[in-house]
């Protein structure tokens, strides 16, 4: 057996299943398939994500030893961002807005980050140019995982390669579709950017919450679908890999999460529901013969 010297060593690209028991308890005339990415210590492929930008950044230079991170954000990517910072020698600052739920606070600090604060009523552009501010009067790194082009690239080289690796056999992919719920945009630039250059035969589906449209221009309100649908359109995506927009109602995100785990045993966190969700629609309306879905974080069961 081999040892790591560390947990994120162990994260290596995650596996492609076929969700047989979904796709019949649903009765889809296709194949539905799924990566499963969400094996770090947080449960969500954040962990990795989170790492290898810390990587990527030290190795262009840009982030010296022992510096600290500023990062704007209270959900997934931030409680993976103080883990792989505290791990690795780098104190962790966090900035959000003033109304970002106690408990939430309360994790993150317990996670050694250091929580800042801006007014609720200027949002998540409002953390992000308090993060902005304080890293250039400090001299803190922002490692700013909406705009770093380090978020694609990671995805470049891990999450793309290694779905074309799986669906794609000479030239022609199993699958014709992959849906992919969007955040900061990383997963879907990156996989998407990989995807075609291996092959022409797959489309793209950006997935966002019914509630809140920022992709297709829709309105925008509250979701119950964490860690996507931040209500703007991030930096990092890239409209010219997307081929289509699903947008999936948070009911039906849950539904599809509850669903998975009975048929398949696969702990879909509610963003993985979305993108089930979506690939399911695509196959039952015969636009697709056989999806991908990005699953990028697991529910706690018990």
């Amino acid at each position: 057996m081999e040892l790591y010297p560390n947990i994120y060593r162990t994260l290596t690209a995650g596996p492609v299943v076929e969700l047989r028991g979904y796709a019949a308890a649903c009765r889809l005339p296709g194949r539905l398939y799924a990566y499963l990415d969400y094996n770090g210590p947080t449960g969500t492929a954040r962990d990795g994500l989170a790492e290898g930008m810390l990587a990527l950044a030290a190795q262009r230079k840009v982030l010296a030893p022992g510096q600290t991170l500023i990062e704007a954000g209270s959900g997934a990517f931030a409680a993976a961002l103080a883990l792989a910072g505290r791990t690795s020698g780098h104190p962790v600052c966090l900035a959000m807005p003033d109304n970002t739920p106690a408990a939430r606070q309360e994790k993150l600090s317990a996670l050694g980050a250091q929580l800042l604060f801006s007014p609720a009523r200027e949002g998540t552009a409002g953390a992000r140019a308090l993060a902005r501010t304080w890293a250039g009067k400090r001299g803190w790194y922002y490692t700013d995982w909406l705009a770093c082009d380090d978020n694609p690239e990671y995805h470049r080289r891990v999450t793309g390669p290694a779905i074309a690796e799986a669906i794609v056999q000479e030239g022609q992919s199993l699958v014709d579709t992959i849906t992919v719920g969007v955040g900061s945009g990383g997963t879907i630039t990156g996989v998407g950017e990989c995807v075609k250059a291996w092959t022409n035969d797959v489309q793209m589906v950006a997935v966002e919450p019914y509630e809140c449209q920022a992709l297709g221009g829709g309105l925008l309100g509250p979701h119950g679908i964490p860690d996507i649908g931040f209500g703007l359109v991030p930096d990092n995506y890239n409209p010219y890999v997307v081929d289509k927009i699903a947008a999936v109602a948070s009911a039906d995100a849950a539904r599809a999460a509850r669903t998975v785990l009975l048929t398949d045993a696969v702990p879909a966190a509610a963003s993985g529901g979305a993108a089930i969700a979506a690939a399911a629609r695509f196959l039952a309306e015969g636009r697709s013969r056989a999806a991908l879905c990005i699953i990028p974080g697991r529910t706690s069961i018990v």
